[in-house]
């Protein structure tokens, strides 16, 4: 049987860490966790995710109604983890944020679709960027659907991100890489090239993913970001060849390069 004290507590440490490391700010963002198959404990409507507290947490079913009296309700953005746990019987944990590289990216129209780290094959595996629609209306539900199937998080254009899991846990590990990955992703472009890892190494280390469990075979098409990129490829790229190309000043390479250094610091 599920503690639901401690889900709470998890929740508010989780939000606290999130707050803290600047993956979200003042009442930005949301987190839940799906306790039973149609009871979820999740963060309340308009809050600092900096200074919760686990009484604040909201009880709701799948509709997003009420199961427990409260002072508190369940965020308006509360249908885009409703259809993810309709899509996925296998997340019960979700976390959506606005980690500011990885919300620059879904704000510059780019997906984090390029093998540049192995780690980050092993364990994320590719975010798409899911198309912009209005936050708590079906368009942002829409727009995210054709990627749950085969992705474990997303970034959602002039949005933010969102990442699910099993559980919570695995849920904020996917976020935080997803945020380290794209500053990483951030910095080779500065320094003027991206290189990636070869073709029959990736298949190797989807290889690796799946013999352990942590991604399904018939995930495999999906993780290489097929889903969506017709036609849309060269807008976000800038050419036809997959290599896109950023010209800087000296003066703006060094702006950036002493931007990053400090944020990394």
């Amino acid at each position: 049987m599920v503690d639901e004290q401690k889900v709470r507590e998890q929740i508010v440490e989780i939000a606290t860490q999130c707050y803290g490391r600047g993956l979200l700010v003042a009442g930005d963002g949301n987190i839940s966790v799906r306790v039973a198959p149609n009871r979820i404990i999740a963060t309340p409507s308009g809050v600092s995710k900096g200074r919760m507290k686990p009484e604040m947490m909201v009880v709701v079913d799948l509709e997003g109604n009420p199961l427990e009296p409260s002072d508190y309700k369940v965020s308006t953005e509360w249908p885009m983890h409703r259809v993810i746990y309709q899509a996925r019987s296998d997340i019960h944990a979700v976390a959506h944020a606005h980690p500011p590289y990885a919300t620059g990216f879904a704000v510059a129209g780019l997906s984090l679709d390029r093998a540049i780290l192995s780690e980050v094959i092993l364990t994320l595996g590719c975010v798409p960027l899911a198309a912009y629609g209005t936050p708590s209306t079906h368009e942002l539900t829409d727009a995210i659907k054709p990627y749950l199937e085969y992705h474990d998080a997303l970034l959602m254009a002039n949005h933010g991100a969102v990442a699910y899991a099993d559980t919570l846990e695995k849920a904020f590990n996917k976020l935080e890489t997803l945020e380290h990955t794209c500053r990483i992703s951030f910095i080779a472009r500065a320094l003027g090239n991206e290189n990636t890892i070869p073709d029959g190494a990736v298949e190797k280390l989807f290889e690796i993913r799946e013999r352990s469990g942590a991604i399904r075979p018939e995930a495999r098409t999906g993780q290489v970001c097929a889903i969506g990129r017709a036609g849309e490829e060269g807008s976000r790229r800038g050419d036809g060849d997959g290599n896109e190309k950023v010209t800087l000043t000296r003066a703006e390479l060094i702006e950036l390069l002493m931007e990053s250094a400090r944020l990394l610091n």
